[in-house]
C-alpha cells in the first residue's frame, strides 16, 4: 500500500510559482520541477517536462528515458528563445514499482529517503556541492554561500551531450518513505527539522506536507516551495 501528500505553495517573495509537481500512486509516479527563466519560462519549462515524464512513463520507458526524452523536448522548444531567456528546470522523480524504486535527478531538487533516519539521496548539481567535493567549502559554509542557487545541470540549459542525470534504485520495504521537495523547502528549513517532521508516524502524508510547507513559510517563504511524501506500508 502506497499512502501519499503534496503540496505547493508560492512563497511569501515570489509573484509567480514556477514549480510544479506530480503525484499518481496508479502509476506509481512521483515528481517535482523547479522551473527557471524569468517571466513565464520557468513555470512553463517545469509544466512542459512534467507532462513529457508522465507521457513516456505512461508509455512504457523507464524514468531514466523519460527524463533523457523530456530533456530533449524542452531543449527543442526552448531553443528559439534561448538568446533571449534560457528555459530549464529541475527535475526530482520518484517511480514505485510492486517492489523496487528508482529515482533520478537534475539539478538542485531533492529525494530524501526515509527509514529509521533521514538519508539525502539525491546528489545536488550545484556549484557549492561541487565545492565541497573538492573540500574548499565545508557543508554549514554551503549552506550559506551566495552562490548556492548556481547549478551546473538543468534541464533546457544543459545540452544533451553534457547532461548528466543523476539515479538510484533499490528494493521497496514496508515503512519506507520518500520526500521529493523543491529548494523553497530546503532553503527554510533544516535536514533535522525535516526528519522531525517526517519522523510522525501519528499524522498522515498530508499533514506531514502541510507541516513542512508552514515551516518553510515560517523560515521566510523566499522561494516557491513544493514537497511531496510517499509512505510505503
Amino acid at each position: 500500500m502506497i499512502e501519499f501528500g503534496h503540496g505547493t505553495h508560492v512563497g511569501l517573495r515570489r509573484t509567480r510559482n514556477e514549480d510544479t509537481y506530480y503525484a499518481d500512486a496508479s502509476l506509481g509516479l512521483f515528481l517535482v520541477a523547479d522551473g527557471m527563466g524569468g517571466h513565464q519560462h520557468g513555470e512553463v519549462a517545469s509544466a512542459l517536462v512534467r507532462d513529457a515524464v508522465v507521457d513516456l512513463v505512461s508509455r512504457g520507458h523507464s524514468l531514466i528515458e523519460a527524463v533523457h526524452g523530456a530533456a530533449e523536448r524542452l531543449q527543442s522548444r526552448a531553443r528559439p528563445s534561448f538568446d533571449v531567456l534560457p528555459m530549464g528546470t529541475t527535475i526530482a522523480a520518484l517511480r514505485l514499482t510492486a517492489d523496487g524504486y528508482e529515482v533520478a535527478w537534475v539539478g538542485d531538487s531533492r529525494i530524501y529517503m526515509w527509514k529509521h533516519e533521514l538519508r539525502q539521496i539525491s546528489h545536488d548539481h550545484s556549484l557549492v556541492q561541487a565545492l565541497v567535493e573538492a573540500g574548499q567549502l565545508d557543508p554549514v559554509q554551503a549552506s550559506q554561500h551566495p552562490q548556492r542557487n548556481v547549478l551546473t545541470q538543468a534541464l533546457g540549459v544543459t545540452s544533451a551531450e553534457q547532461l548528466h542525470i543523476g539515479m538510484a534504485r533499490g528494493q521497496l520495504e514496508p515503512g519506507m518513505g520518500f520526500l521529493l521537495c523543491s529548494d523553497g523547502l530546503t532553503e527554510g528549513v533544516s535536514d533535522a527539522s525535516i526528519a522531525r517532521t517526517v519522523a510522525r508516524t501519528d499524522l498522515a502524508s498530508q499533514e506531514c506536507v502541510d507541516q513542512l510547507l508552514l515551516s518553510a513559510l515560517d523560515g521566510g517563504g523566499d522561494d516557491n516551495i513544493t514537497v511531496i511524501i510517499v509512505r510505503s506500508s
